[in-house]
């Protein structure tokens, strides 16, 4: 096989990766972007190295501009990862070798401590792009249980955890609704993330005394039932109501 170049390594500082779980939300499902490695087979998630003159939330968003085509993703680091043995079995090695590529390996054997960022983003509009070591770059329904390599099973709980602890404090249902949606798919979004079920009736009068809604004179078309009202999101109401913090729990 041919030998090609991948990356030069030298550009990247010692020690020191990312990883990004980036969530959507499609059908009703939460899901998450990952990577499937060409010749392992193992699944991960998308991630990188930190440049010499670039910043850990540069770096991120150079990743998931990589991965998904967009900009401007709403992105919140969670957790730094530095158990010592993380990424001793790291499975693109193996990987890096068999697709005959050259590489520095010795770069891959150091310890790397990890910093966790989530990004929300609105399904519809990612066109997820694997890299080099990948053939495929697909989403996956975080209650799948998929087997992700090293700790990345960890990592996404870590993400989910950090997600639903500041969904009171964050713009999660803005960042990952589309721009119309109806008062069910907003209740299964946060029991998604709740890993609960919420009542219907409780949970339409709390989001609504919010006053974070728009009510759209628009339905639902094409369901089994009847069709159920759209709405927006107030921002500016949004907005304000997240500095002062949704009152209440779920």
């Amino acid at each position: 096989m041919t030998k090609t170049v991948f990356t030069d390594t030298s550009k990247f500082l010692d020690h020191i990766s990312l990883d990004c779980v980036i969530f959507g939300f499609h059908e009703n499902e939460l899901k998450v972007l990952v990577l499937h490695y060409k010749t392992t087979k193992e699944y991960a998630l998308p991630g990188g190295f930190l440049l010499a003159d670039e910043s850990l939330e540069d770096a991120a968003k150079r990743v998931l501009k990589e991965r998904t085509g967009l900009d401007n993703i709403f992105l919140k680091q969670f957790k730094v990862f530095s158990t010592p043995g993380r990424s001793k079995s790291n499975p693109a090695i193996k990987d890096v070798k068999d697709l005959g590529i050259q590489i520095n390996h010795a770069f891959f054997d150091q310890r790397f401590i990890s910093v966790g960022f989530y990004a929300l983003v609105e399904f519809t509009k990612v066109h997820p792009k694997p890299d080099e070591l990948s053939d495929s770059c697909d989403w996956v329904n975080v209650t799948d249980n998929i087997e992700l390599m090293m700790d990345h099973n960890l990592i996404v709980n870590e993400a989910l955890d950090s997600m639903r602890s500041q969904l009171n404090h964050q713009p999660i249902g803005y960042n990952l609704l589309p721009d119309k949606f109806t008062m069910p798919e907003l209740q299964k979004l946060y029991e998604t993330i709740l890993g609960k079920e919420l009542d219907r009736r409780n949970f339409q009068r709390k989001i609504l005394s919010y006053k974070i809604l728009n009510k759209l004179d628009e339905r639902r078309k094409g369901g089994a039932y009847k069709s159920p009202y759209l709405y927006e999101f107030n921002l500016a109401n949004y907005q304000k109501a997240l500095n002062n913090g949704l009152s209440g729990g779920w």
